[in-house]
C-alpha cells in the first residue's frame, strides 16, 4: 500500500484501535474519544479495541471502560492474551503452561482448556505475558526451565517495551523478556503486534476486507507494523510513545501520521 491521504478515512470500514496512548492515556479519556466510537458506529462502519496489553482480559477491560464512560461488550475487544491462547491451540494444544503473568491471563488460558502449573517438572511450555504482579520468584522460575530445557516451547503475548502511564511509562513484557534473555540467552516466539496474526484474527472476527481496515496507535513497532505485516493501513498518532524523533529514526514508515485519533472524527464528521 502507498500512503494513506487523510481524506480516505473515510472509506475504512474497520478500525481496529490500540488502547493506552491512543484512546486514553492511563485512567484519563482523550476528549473525542466517546464521539468518535459513536460517530464510526452512526455511520455504519465497525471498531475494534486491539491491545497488546495481557494483563487484563475483555472483562476486565468492559469494566476499565464503563469507568471511563464508555460503554462495550467483550466482544469489542481483541488482546495478545486471545491471539496466543489461538496460537497455543494451533501449535501446543493440551501442554501443561507456565505463565509469568497475571490471574487475569492465567484464567484467559485456563478457560482455552490449558492447565498452568508452577510445579517445574510438569511444564511443558512457557508463556510471559505484560506482568503487573512479576515477582523475582518467576523471573527464577523462567530462568530456570530455561537453563535446564533450552528446547522447552518459549512463548511471549507481546514485545513492548514500555506501557505508558499518566507519569510517564513501565516495563513491558519485552522489557522482562530482555532481562530473561540477558538471564539464558533465550528469545520468546512473540504473538501479539507486531506479528500479522494477531491483526489478522481481528479483521477476520469482523469480517473486513484488507483495503478497508486500518490499525490505529501510538507505537510504531507495534501498532503501525502490525498493520505493514498484515497487509493493511498502519496509521500512527502522536499521542501516546512516539515523538518526532523516534518517527524520523524509525526504518518503518505509517500509511497516515496523525497528531491524535481525534482527525478520524473529524473527516468522518466533514
Amino acid at each position: 500500500m502507498k500512503a494513506m491521504k487523510v481524506e480516505q478515512l473515510k472509506e475504512i470500514e474497520l478500525f481496529l484501535f490500540d488502547m493506552d496512548g491512543t484512546l486514553y492515556l492511563g485512567n484519563q479519556l482523550y476528549p473525542f474519544t466517546k464521539e468518535l466510537l459513536k460517530k464510526i458506529r452512526e455511520e455504519g462502519k465497525k471498531y475494534l479495541f486491539t491491545t497488546n496489553n495481557s494483563s487484563k482480559s475483555p472483562e476486565d477491560y468492559v469494566k476499565k471502560l464503563a469507568k471511563l464512560g464508555i460503554e462495550s461488550t467483550v466482544e469489542d475487544f481483541y488482546t495478545s492474551s486471545q491471539a496466543t491462547a489461538h496460537y497455543l491451540l494451533e501449535n501446543h494444544p493440551g501442554k501443561t503452561l507456565y505463565v509469568c503473568g497475571t490471574e487475569s491471563l492465567k484464567e484467559q488460558l485456563r478457560g482455552a482448556g490449558f492447565s498452568i502449573t508452577e510445579k517445574l517438572d510438569e511444564v511443558e511450555c512457557i508463556v510471559m505475558g505484560f506482568d503487573t504482579e512479576l515477582t523475582f520468584k518467576k523471573l527464577e522460575d523462567v530462568s530456570r526451565l530455561l537453563c535446564d530445557n533450552p528446547e522447552l516451547p518459549y512463548l511471549a503475548t507481546n514485545p513492548d517495551l514500555v506501557c505508558p502511564t499518566e507519569f510517564g511509562s513501565v516495563p513491558d513484557c519485552g522489557s522482562v523478556c530482555k532481562m530473561i534473555e540477558n538471564a539464558t540467552g533465550k528469545t520468546p516466539v512473540v504473538i501479539g503486534k507486531p506479528g500479522a496474526l494477531m491483526m489478522d484474527l481481528a479483521r477476520r472476527k469482523m469480517g473486513a476486507e484488507k483495503e478497508k481496515t486500518c490499525v490505529v496507535g501510538d507505537r510504531i513497532y507495534t501498532d503501525v507494523k502490525s498493520g505493514l505485516n498484515a497487509g493493511i493501513w498502519g496509521i500512527l498518532v502522536m499521542s501516546g510513545e512516539t515523538d518526532e524523533a523516534i518517527l524520523a529514526a524509525s526504518p518503518d514508515k505509517p500509511h497516515l501520521v496523525l497528531p491524535d485519533a481525534g482527525v478520524i472524527l473529524d473527516v468522518l464528521k466533514a
